[in-house]
């Protein structure tokens, strides 16, 4: 991603996951997790030209549901402590993330948020590497993205 000027972010954001053809995720801003975590479930690991990936169904929506089959490069597996205390292993993939008018790169756990009521939390990498600044008070700031913006 080349340098640009930080821009502000609401609590929570519209974004879109483009090489996995995932758009309009309502997203929760996290400043207290270091990762991003992406609902999933059917997680399977294969191998592709020699190299591990992964492929698991994203669900999209909070009322009604609707899965999205993805694949992408496994990049490793980490042990997340999430907020109860739990330690659980979980695939790690890297995706373009498009939010507002920009997409850059972010890691994303693969983990079962089906009892939460947002399917994607934005951490704290994401949010340094995207340059973006919180303000909680705020809410869906930014447009939803759209495929047309982003790069090909």
């Amino acid at each position: 991603m080349t340098q640009q000027a930080p821009f502000v972010v609401g609590l929570n954001e519209w974004i879109s996951l483009p090489e996995l053809g995932v758009v309009g995720l309502r997203s929760k801003i996290d400043t207290g997790a270091t990762t991003s975590s992406l609902h999933a479930t059917d997680s399977k690991v294969f191998t592709r030209n020699g190299q591990k990936w992964v492929r698991f169904t994203a669900h999209i929506g909070t009322l009604v549901q609707r899965g999205h089959r993805c694949e992408a490069l496994l990049v490793s597996t980490k042990t997340i402590k999430s907020s109860n205390g739990q330690s659980q292993s979980r695939y790690v993939i890297r995706t373009l993330l498009a939010l507002g008018n920009r997409t850059w790169p972010v890691e994303f756990t693969l983990a079962c948020r089906k009892s939460m009521q947002y399917r994607v939390l934005l951490g704290s990498n994401a949010l340094i590497d995207g340059q973006l600044l919180v303000n909680p008070a705020l809410s869906y700031v930014q447009p939803k993205p759209l495929f047309s913006l982003l790069p090909k």
